[in-house]
């Protein structure tokens, strides 16, 4: 039988060095898995307790809003105005989503379609790319490069563009790179989409995590931002509830609507139990976000300055959960995928092979901040005897 759509979905990459850690470890290797960005820190216990208390209650077994909950899209809007002093309308510019891909995915069936394009990052984290690819639409990649000035590049890319992408995917902390920007970055991107015409969309699901006194800014910070974008935000990182699935789209009140009108097709939302977990987590959670980011800055530190140590220069990334490693020169002409499959073999770690967030991504593999600090200094001990220093 042929399908439709996803015959042009490359095989997943990331899958090959899965299936080798699995048949390392049922052969009894002890694996250090620093691959899948799968957060495992446990998710706030006074949600956990308000999520059992909730599901107890059978009135919360039916359908819910496929909107969020009233008080889900106020605890949103609060938490913006808390963090990154802006205000949010939560009944016309607030919409939950099951988690930031299920949102961006949807978002780009009402903004693009066959004939229209899309920026986007290079590398990507896989979805920025395939969710327009799956409404139709072509990409134009923006390289994102350590020294260079992102804002150029895409506007370079964006006019050489013919016709004119209809939407600008952008993404900071950015995954994989870790690349940041300041506000600057966002008052130059607002003006040009206004200047042409086009619609951003920032996946911001990085927003709690930044380190060493950087605080990642929101595009909507910037005045007159709603008026041309939109951004995702989640529970899934700062708060460590990666499983819940409960994400958000906030910003221009046309683009939620639209969403809010494809998803009452699609959807009832996500499980009323968690969302209302989600209301206490917004509202009481901002100690817990500081307590997980200081977790991850503390393993930053031990999986960073370990590799330095042991001769693999690697720069501390201001933000995210990952660090972006550049191959060491002796094995550079192996690529990513082999030197992953390498790290496997002999370090007994398991990482990201750069390649499979693009074919710039290929001189480097990423790292997932999660395992404990023991475990990433075994880690750090494995490498250092792979790469005998």
């Amino acid at each position: 039988m042929e399908f439709r759509r996803i015959g042009h979905l490359p095989p997943y990459v990331f899958a090959q060095v899965n299936e080798a850690k699995l048949a390392a470890r049922r052969r009894g290797e002890d694996i250090v898995d620093l691959g899948f960005g799968n957060p495992d820190l446990p998710s706030p216990g006074f949600a956990v307790e308000k999520l059992c208390e909730a599901a107890r209650n059978p009135r919360n077994h039916r359908y819910s809003v496929s909107r969020g909950l009233p008080n889900l899209r106020k605890a949103v809007a609060d938490r913006y105005r808390r963090r990154f002093g802006v205000e949010l309308d939560p009944e016309t510019e607030v919409i939950s989503t099951i988690g930031a891909k299920e949102g961006l995915s949807h978002l780009m069936w009402v903004l693009v379609q066959p004939g229209d394009s899309a920026v986007v990052p290079e590398p990507s984290y896989p979805i920025h790319v395939y969710a327009p690819v799956l409404a139709g639409a072509e990409v134009r990649r923006v390289p994102v490069e350590a020294d260079a000035d992102y804002f150029e590049i895409l506007r370079a890319v964006f006019k050489s563009s013919w016709p004119r992408p209809r939407v600008i995917i952008v993404s900071f902390p950015h995954n994989p790179t870790t690349r940041c920007v300041d506000l600057s970055f966002f008052e130059r991107l607002v003006a040009f989409a206004k200047e042409n015409d086009t619609v951003v969309v920032h996946d911001f699901a990085y927003a709690d995590l930044g380190f060493d006194g950087y605080q990642p800014p929101s595009l909507l910070e910037v005045p007159g931002a709603k008026d041309v974008g939109v951004e995702l935000y989640t529970l899934t990182k700062g708060h460590s509830m990666a499983g819940w699935r409960m994400g958000f789209l906030v910003g221009n009140r046309g683009i939620v609507e639209a969403l809010a009108k494809l998803k009452s097709y699609l959807d009832y939302g996500t499980f009323q139990p968690i969302q209302i977990a989600s209301i206490v987590a917004l509202n009481e959670g901002d100690g817990f976000v500081d307590q997980v980011n200081a977790i991850y800055r503390s393993r930053r530190d031990v999986l960073v300055d370990g590799l330095n140590r042991a001769g693999w220069k690697v720069d501390r990334p201001q933000g995210t959960m990952f660090v972006w490693a550049p191959i060491p020169e002796p094995y550079q002409e192996e690529g990513s995928l082999r030197f992953a499959f390498r790290l496997l073999e002999e370090a007994k770690v398991a990482v990201s092979p750069g390649i499979g967030f693009g074919p710039s991504g290929d001189g480097h593999v990423r790292f997932a901040l999660v395992e404990n600090e023991h475990r990433i200094s075994q880690a750090v001990r494995g490498i250092r005897r792979m790469l005998g220093a």
